[in-house]
């Protein structure tokens, strides 16, 4: 199965057919390609918080569709019951992985509808507009990402940002694949990204599917090789920007990002709007997801952990505004460690 994004542009990581929610389970890819089927809110919260569908986009699209689910389960109720029930399945959704903005974004969104009373086919439609309104910012995004790399760049990127991570064609991976196709790449690395390995099950899939050539690294030798002076840019996406311009992503992001520019590379961070929080402040205040010790752990393959050993596990890092060279959203280009920075957006016209 090609995990090329289908005449609609939209990703066949996310399927709906108007009643059912398929995902796509990505831990098990690409050993066995299976679906996970969704009828109700509180099935799409697990499988977020599980990790069958994952990246910032794909959270919010799926966490959409999980609105309408719960609508359709609760279109019997009426009045203050029908609220509450409603109110208690977006607080289920909401807590699914707490630092992805684009998961609140999502139900931000679609709140007023069910305020005022919107039935199940209402809201679909309105979880139907916001999976095409990323699969449109994809597009404009690959275009404006590519238009930043120079002939024959070598880039890297880190984790999962493909059609697997998003509504259509992905953030920082479309733009890789946009520069190939368009002959602007000499070099393509990525990384594990361990310790659910993104980058090395999902990334060199995608990869492999678009025909672009690339080097997978272990996560400990990519930092190397950029220190080196090997990467001109690191590409990669984000689970939220806070308004002064800082990056939450990946764990493993900032010291990429670090030793990157240390060997005289530049950082481009790649996504859509909806994940600038401008209620953040700086990235220092976001709550890091930290994730079960057993997703380490079992890559040793031992049943046990010795006992006093504790396993720490974050889900993700906090990259300085002051280290990204460029950020790319579907508004346009700034760059945070000029000082151009999400927060003053509104100021210069980019926010209506």
């Amino acid at each position: 199965m090609s995990i090329a994004p289908d005449a609609t542009l939209r990703s066949p990581a996310i399927g709906w057919d108007g009643q059912c929610l398929s995902l796509l389970d990505q831990r098990l890819l690409p050993a066995q390609r299976i679906y996970v089927e969704c009828t109700r809110a509180v099935e799409v919260a697990a499988a977020i918080r599980d990790m069958v569908v994952r990246g910032a986009p794909a959270i919010g699209i799926a966490a959409a569709y999980g609105v309408a689910l719960a609508v359709r389960e609760h279109e019997s109720l009426s009045g203050t019951t029908r609220r509450a029930a409603l109110d208690a399945e977006l607080e289920v959704l909401a807590a699914a992985r707490p630092t992805a903005v684009n998961l609140g974004w999502a139900l931000k969104r679609l709140r007023p509808l069910l305020e005022r009373g919107a039935g199940f086919e209402e809201v679909a439609a309105a979880a139907e507009g916001l999976h095409d309104e990323d699969v449109a910012a994809n597009r404009t995004l690959a275009r404006l990402g590519a238009s930043q790399l120079g002939p024959a760049s070598r880039v890297l990127t880190h984790c999962n940002t493909g059609p697997l991570a998003t509504g259509g064609v992905g953030t920082a991976l479309g733009v890789i694949v946009s520069a190939w196709r368009a002959g602007k790449l000499g070099e393509v690395r990525f990384t594990e990204t361990r310790p659910w390995l993104q980058g090395a099950r999902l990334t060199a899939w995608e990869l492999a599917d678009a025909g672009v050539p690339a080097t997978l690294m272990t996560d400990s030798a990519a930092g190397g090789s950029a220190a080196r002076g090997e990467i001109d840019w690191l590409v990669v996406g984000a689970d939220r920007i806070a308004a002064n311009g800082d990056v939450v992503n990946k764990v493993g992001t900032a010291p990429l990002a670090a030793l990157t520019r240390m060997g005289g590379g530049r950082v481009m961070v790649v996504a859509p709007f909806s994940t600038v929080d401008l209620d953040l402040a700086r990235g220092g205040g976001v709550t890091i997801e930290s994730r079960a010790g057993d997703e380490v752990w079992r890559a040793t393959q031992a049943p046990d952990v010795p006992e006093g050993i504790v396993i720490d596990n974050p889900a993700f890092d906090i990259t300085p505004a002051q280290w990204v060279d460029v950020l790319v959203t579907e508004r346009g280009l700034i760059s945070p460690a000029g000082g151009e920075l999400p927060g003053r957006l509104e100021a210069v016209g980019m926010i209506k």
